[in-house]
């Protein structure tokens, strides 16, 4: 697979889509089959967190390593490919599941970064994030990925072409307009930085 740079190295998006369209089906269909939940915030996300909706508005779906396990190869591979020539960080790992999230007519999830910039939990330290674009294009409106840096607005993502970034760089997905975008979102993680 191959990169473009899209702003200086703290990101890159796949050229092509990672994911059929088929296969972005099958994602959403076992996103499904587990429990939604109502997104949380802050650094504990995954454990608890706090519901904000000043802050997020999106439903969630935890998809276990067990139950895809070929959708994670394929995405680890694409990470560490995008690691090797955009990043260059060391130690790097898969070590959360993915998170099915869906943002309906009006969702949205406001700045942010994904990394614990407080120190409050263990090693390994969140260094890329991803997204994938699981909806088809022309299915919502709105809904953009967009950074707290220059030219903050990426490409628009195809459905199944993923993004990654450096989980430092302060993002949002603003107000879908009309429609469901739906992604999927992934965490990479190191040693703590130097």
């Amino acid at each position: 697979m191959i990169y473009e740079p899209v702003w200086k190295s703290l990101m890159a998006n796949t050229v092509k889509p990672i994911f059929t369209p088929q296969q972005c089906q099958d994602i959403i269909k076992v996103a499904y089959e587990q429990e939604a939940t109502e997104a949380k915030v802050g650094h504990q996300e995954r454990r608890g967190g706090q519901s904000d909706t000043t802050k997020r508005v999106t439903i969630i779906h935890w998809i276990p390593f067990k139950m895809m396990p070929e959708m994670y190869r394929i995405i680890e591979a694409s990470m560490e490919q995008a690691n090797r020539n955009h990043f260059g960080y060391e130690g790097m790992q898969l070590t959360e599941p993915a998170q099915y999230t869906e943002y309906p007519k009006g969702g949205f999830y406001d700045w942010h970064m994904d990394c614990d910039m407080m120190g409050q939990h263990e090693p390994p330290v969140r260094k890329i994030s991803m997204t994938i674009l699981l909806s088809p294009q022309d299915e919502f409106e709105g809904g953009d990925l967009e950074f707290m840096a220059p030219g903050n607005k990426p490409p628009q993502l195809l459905q199944g072409q993923a993004i990654y970034f450096c989980s430092l760089l302060r993002h949002r997905v603003a107000k879908i307009k009309k429609g469901i975008r739906r992604s999927l979102v992934m965490w990479f993680g190191g040693p703590p930085f130097k």
